[in-house]
């Protein structure tokens, strides 16, 4: 048992450093003077050891005996050797001789509140310092009596590594050699007046170990061996607004799964099957539902933990870039949905992180979502935003994806939000606006696209809040694109009527088309829209058996000839029967019935016929690539139009018919003479259809109809979409 005896610490400082509760140790542990202390609770002795002279066994402090001290030659550099009561006995440096890795330019920029790439300070990061390798732990806590670094490294006891205190940054930071890569890690941290809160993971960890278990783990961010320079200087065109953008919205734990549907496939998996497949389809892009580390499989991601850790249920980080890696490859671009309007009230989250309302409002009707139980952010903060704002770069650049799709936009930017009247507190001038929120958006794309040239940003914002996708500059919110919500919902609502009532509803098909051009919209048919009960896409549609595929097929029809980019949920594009269900693979073997395959190859062809047409997209938020036909056939329930590009781009005149009846010589107009080659029709037996059509073209003659010098009679399949081409 190793000695006691009289010591230069004072007792005070002794017993806070072994009950935890002292708050600045590097003033009292490490070198002091001519002194060494050191604070290493359950050892039998402890030695310190200096060049070739014989290791001083180091005393105890009288007052706290988990403090040893002993004379130190402070010109000589040391290292410290620890027997545990079972005799083991190992070396090791002590982490208190180190100076701080966090420079003055990093704590002036993390106070600011304006650390654009906070990710390269804060978290975990394996490294060498002042010649020892080991990892660098810093982590924000402001209001923090005491922070210590925990995990299987030191026993997980809080005594042992507590952190040196930066200035008024409130950040917390240690660098602890011998520590690697992999290492499982939490943060204890004593909150003011001195309560000890549960552990909390890594709000900055890149790495996390396997739900349910909840540490962070020691991990490098991003890819490793990069290969995609050429998408990358090129990607900027797949996202104009001119450009056919076509995305493929993926659960990845669901897509498809190995071993008898027991295991999701991992990120090297997918890397091939995904990305074959989508390929395959001829979408333009992937959109993974949220990856970013989430406690709770139920929640599909949405509510996340790990805003810097890409899921270890898949892989590693690395393995999750070489997923983005392989579909860069193939020229697919990969968005990400990124959810910064709410998070998890998870003990181990960010919620009351240092014993307070730090990255939350103190007060509910600020800082709680009723509807989904989460906390909200607290935007006004400046640490907060910065926090948010890196997190979006920390995406774009160190994993290369190609844009975020910003969950739950709406929620953000009003304070009554789901709130009844007296459940909100407005905004300075008194209104329902979250003017912080509206700043926090503007501040990320304007970075984002400043920063990471080509990417594209993607709001899920389902009311009219005016400019979502205008640039800020404009007073915009500066987003790339808008999911069109407003369309979705009603022509989702008119193609589940009965098609004797829909001519009832016909308003529902057209009202897009008044506010189209208002932003840059997607038309999304998203994940929402087959789960909690709705029902798959193929359920929705009314009749037999046959005249629910038909039902499908035209209204893919529709969508892919309105103007707007396309999004499709998994499993949509070859009809699935049932609901999806996040714990099971798709229906996989439903595309092999003719049914299911004609809807899948439907896709396909209209993918690449969205691509190879520009008439289809280069005008796609623009008035001059679109004009009516028919609107107003309400009791056939039919509707035409005309898709335009550039002047010398082929027009594509559309015809949609979503009653059960075939109409023959139904007259439509068309802009020029000529023959107008058919080059889609739904009904095709290719794709499960009764193949009635137009003998794959029209003839116009010169017969005024719909506002234009030539027409033609045309054969409108039952319950179909046709599209001519101009010759």
């Amino acid at each position: 048992m190793a000695k006691r005896t009289k010591a230069g610490l004072a007792d005070a400082d002794a017993r806070a450093l072994a009950e935890g509760r002292h708050g600045d140790p590097f003033a009292v542990l490490g070198p002091q003077g001519d002194a060494l202390r050191v604070i290493l609770p359950q050892v039998a002795r402890l030695w310190l050891m200096q060049g070739r002279a014989k290791p001083v066994e180091m005393a105890r402090h009288p007052a706290a005996g988990e403090v040893f001290e002993a004379p130190l030659k402070a010109d000589k550099p040391y290292t410290l050797r620890a027997k545990a009561e079972d005799g083991t006995v190992w070396d090791f440096d002590d982490p208190y001789r180190f100076g701080p890795v966090l420079g003055e330019m990093d704590e002036y920029l993390i106070g600011e509140g304006n650390h654009r790439r906070l990710w390269t300070k804060l978290g975990a990061h394996p490294m060498t310092h002042e010649g020892a390798g080991g990892v660098h732990f810093a982590v924000w806590a402001p209001n923090a009596e005491r922070v210590s670094v925990v995990g299987d490294f030191n026993a997980w006891d809080g005594r042992r590594h507590p952190m040196r205190r930066r200035g008024a940054t409130g950040v917390w930071e240690i660098f602890l050699p011998g520590v690697t890569e992999g290492a499982v890690y939490k943060y204890e941290i004593r909150g003011p007046g001195g309560a000890v809160g549960p552990l909390k993971a890594d709000p900055v960890g890149f790495g996390s170990e396997h739900p349910p278990r909840t540490g962070s783990v020691v991990r490098q961010a991003g890819g490793q061996g990069w290969t995609d320079g050429d998408w990358m200087a090129t990607r900027a065109q797949t996202h104009a607004t001119d450009a056919p953008i076509s995305i493929y919205e993926v659960h990845l734990g669901s897509w498809r799964r190995s071993e008898g549907g027991q295991r999701p496939l991992s990120y090297r998996e997918l890397a091939v099957e995904l990305v074959e497949y989508a390929l395959w389809m001829g979408f333009t892009h992937i959109e993974l539902l949220p990856v970013s580390e989430f406690p709770f499989d139920g929640s599909w991601g949405y509510q996340p933990v790990g805003m810097y850790a890409p899921t270890i249920r898949f892989g590693t980080p690395e393995e999750f870039a070489g997923l983005i890696d392989a579909a860069h490859a193939k020229g697919l671009g990969v968005l990400f949905d990124w959810v910064p309007g709410h998070f998890p009230t998870d003990p181990h989250g960010l919620g009351r992180f240092d014993g307070t309302a730090l990255y939350e409002h103190a007060d509910p009707k600020e800082g709680f979502h009723i509807d989904w139980n989460t906390l909200i952010y607290n935007y006004g903060r400046a640490e907060v935003s910065n926090y948010l704002m890196a997190n979006a770069l920390y995406w774009l650049e160190e994993y290369h994806l190609d844009g975020l799709r910003v969950d739950a936009v709406a929620s953000m930017l009003y304070r009554d939000y789901s709130r009844k009247e007296g459940e909100w507190v407005p905004n300075i001038h008194g209104g329902r606006e979250n003017l912080e929120a509206i700043a926090f958006l503007q501040k990320v794309n304007t970075i984002s696209y400043g920063e990471c040239p080509g990417i594209m940003t993607v709001a899920e914002e389902s009311t009219s809040f005016p400019g979502v996708s205008r640039p800020v500059d404009t007073g915009g919110l500066g987003f790339g694109y808008k999911w069109n919500m407003g369309w979705m919902n009603d022509t989702l609502t008119y193609i589940q009527k009965e098609p004797v009532h829909r001519k009832y509803h016909h308003n529902q098909m057209t009202f897009g088309l008044a506010y189209a051009w208002s932003e840059n919209f997607i038309l999304p048919i998203s994940h929402d829209e087959v789960v909690h009960g709705k029902g798959s896409m193929l359920g929705k549609m009314p009749g037999d058996a046959w005249e629910k595929f038909a039902n499908l097929r035209a209204y893919y029809g529709f969508m892919w000839a309105h103007p707007g980019k396309k999004l499709l949920f998994m499993g949509q594009e070859f009809a699935q029967g049932a609901e999806w269900n996040h714990n099971q693979s798709l229906d996989w073997h439903q595309a092999d019935d003719p049914a299911h395959r004609g809807v899948q190859t439907l896709i396909r062809d209209l993918n690449l016929l969205y691509r190879l047409n520009p008439a289809l997209h280069v005008r796609d938020a623009s008035p001059e690539g679109f004009e009516w036909l028919e609107v107003d056939d309400a009791e056939n329930s039919v509707f035409a139009f005309i898709r335009k590009g550039a002047p010398d781009d082929p027009m594509i005149v559309i015809a949609a018919n979503f009653t059960p009846v075939e109409r023959h010589g139904y007259r439509v107009g068309f802009p020029a003479p000529g023959v107008w080659e058919e080059i889609m029709n739904t009904d095709a037996s290719v794709y499960g259809g009764g193949n009635r059509g137009n003998l794959g073209a029209v003839l116009t003659e010169p017969k005024e109809w719909h506002s234009q010098a030539q027409s033609a009679s045309v054969v409108l399949p039952p319950l179909s979409v046709v599209m001519f081409r101009q010759p």
